[in-house]
């Protein structure tokens, strides 16, 4: 009986996990450039004797959906849509560099580049910081140019070059910030080959209707897991009760 609790017990902290990762996915429906979370369930069974009588169930996100998302124009200069499976190279809120898909970069008060969500963007020279200007424009190479104000719009200046780079044959991981970053520690080299396309932004890649039904069914999962624990309460009250008769 008390075996039954605990391996109920497993699976509702599996299911808790699996509806939060749903819920985070649902939550960034609307986030420029974000790669859905994957959680997935395993058995692992208690081991010890002869025979295996149970498993308990361990469920946790194991990845990003690194699938693209739909790609919108929307005419601003500063918008960047990054084609293939290149990424963004951003300084992480620990000072490590971290990398990401968001495109919807901003200036902020003192020039420096940002992403949506105020992560500094790196560039060849580091943080990437511009000087007041009439017009900025991001080539397809990711190299930034402007015309300083009051300048000539035929004499455009380069600034610097977004770091982009490729993360095929290194193992990255997502982490609780929504960057990535290369696994055990490090840094992706820069890949000349990758392409952006300013003015463009690409959405995230949850799909809002597959991840409802995650939701659905992780709480009806977790709903089982509750009658198997009500179950395992009446087991043991009427095997009380039998200990009682004379």
């Amino acid at each position: 009986m008390d075996r039954l609790i605990y391996t109920s017990l497993s699976a509702m902290r599996g299911a808790m996990a699996r509806q939060a990762a749903t819920a985070n996915n649902l939550a960034n429906v609307n986030t420029a450039g974000f790669r859905g979370e994957i959680a997935a369930a395993q058995a692992l069974w208690v081991t010890g004797g002869e025979i295996q009588p149970r498993a308990l169930a361990s469920e946790q996100v194991l990845g990003a959906d690194m699938r693209e998302g739909a790609v919108t124009e929307t005419g601003r200069s500063l918008d960047i849509a990054i084609d293939g499976d290149a990424l963004l190279a951003v300084q992480a809120p620990n000072g490590d560099e971290g990398y990401t898909r968001r495109g919807d970069l901003q200036l902020s008060d003192s020039g420096l580049l940002t992403t949506g969500d105020g992560n500094p963007v790196q560039g060849d020279q580091g943080p990437i910081a511009l000087p007041p200007a009439d017009n900025v424009k991001i080539d397809r190479d990711g190299s930034i140019w402007v015309v300083p104000l009051g300048g000539d719009p035929n004499q455009p200046q380069l600034i610097d070059r977004l770091k982009l780079a490729s993360p095929a044959g290194s193992a990255i991981v997502k982490g609780l910030d929504g960057l990535f970053r290369v696994e055990g520690g490090g840094a992706l080299p820069a890949d000349p080959q990758a392409r952006v396309t300013s003015g463009s932004l690409e959405g995230s890649n949850v799909e809002t209707t597959s991840a409802l039904v995650e939701m659905i069914e992780a709480s009806r999962a977790w709903e089982t897991q509750m009658k198997l624990i009500s179950a395992a309460r009446e087991i043991d009250t009427a095997s009380a009760d039998l200990m009682r008769l004379d």
